[in-house]
């Protein structure tokens, strides 16, 4: 390979380590832009070659193989935030990504369960041990009442919980902060669970929910007792379709779209809009269920 065309592959991996180190972008991230990149690099080995033309005719390229919207989209940022930099330091004249025009991704509407069958599936934990069991509940409810995270929720400790103003503070991503109110149902939970249920099982640690041994709780293994409620109650639904459904029912209960917003610590209000959507769909389905000129 001559010196030449490696420029464009030497620039990448420059640019994979400003992505990382500088900006802070994710392994995973990282590791898309880098895979994106390199790809492009066999069709545009140099910056003289890196022209509008040549970046929509690799995307062509895509759509010709069959890829995915979602795979174009993310092709597309990552020409753009390379482009950017390249600019920044000094190998292009001009941001020529500039002008390429994201895909729209069409994102599935989020399963989520109808509020009767939310009360089944959160008031059915499956563990037949006791002291499980009260862990189990108070879990499943604070999941769905407050639409936190697993990882938010095996990060709680017991001074993050005040049961006398039903608030809960949740560490979300990047450690933002944020305090969630959850209701009387979960409240009475957490209340058994921490008069009855913890003192077996906890050892010295100050999480709020603890696994058979006495530590913190693994999120894996928050995940597997929704599994079971779920088989118990015929429902297959995720912690994350329980977040989707708490959020569903929010809005559909009259909640501001931004107090969600909060609620679920988003930090785009574009990321909360789905629920809009699922909640729209909800309504046109019953409308054809129950109006008579359907």
């Amino acid at each position: 390979m001559s010196a030449q065309s490696s420029q464009l592959r030497e620039a990448v991996e420059d640019f994979a380590e400003h992505a990382r180190l500088v900006l802070g972008r994710s392994e995973a991230t990282v590791r898309g832009y880098r895979s994106d990149l390199l790809d492009l690099a066999d069709h545009v080995p140099t910056f003289r070659d890196f022209t509008l033309p040549a970046l929509r005719g690799w995307l062509a390229v895509a759509v010709s193989e069959g890829k995915a919207r979602a795979t174009l989209a993310r092709r597309t940022a990552s020409l753009k935030s390379f482009s950017r930099w390249a600019l920044r330091n000094g190998h292009l004249d001009s941001d020529v990504a500039a002008r390429l025009v994201t895909p729209k991704v069409n994102r599935p509407l989020p399963e989520v369960l109808g509020t009767n069958k939310a009360n089944e599936f959160v008031g059915n934990a499956a563990s037949r041990d006791e002291t499980e069991f009260l862990r189990d509940s108070a879990m499943l409810e604070l999941l769905y009442a407050t639409g936190v995270r697993v990882a938010e929720l095996t990060g709680m400790d017991i001074k993050d919980l005040d049961l006398t103003r039903h608030t809960v503070r949740v560490r979300g991503k990047g450690d933002k902060e944020r305090v969630v109110p959850f209701g009387r149902a979960a409240a009475d939970a957490l209340e058994q669970w921490l008069r009855t249920g913890r003192p077996e099982l906890a050892g010295d640690t100050p999480a709020l929910f603890v696994g058979v041994r006495g530590g913190r709780i693994d999120p894996r293994q928050v995940r597997r007792v929704v599994e079971k409620a779920g088989q118990v109650t015929g429902h297959d639904i995720s912690p994350h379709g329980l977040r989707h459904t708490a959020a569903t029912h929010l809005l559909e209960g009259g909640a501001d779209l931004r107090v969600v917003q909060e609620m679920l610590g988003h930090s785009s209000l574009q990321t909360t809009q789905i629920y809009t959507h699922v909640s729209a769909e909800r309504l046109k389905q019953v409308y054809q269920q129950a109006h008579p000129r359907a």
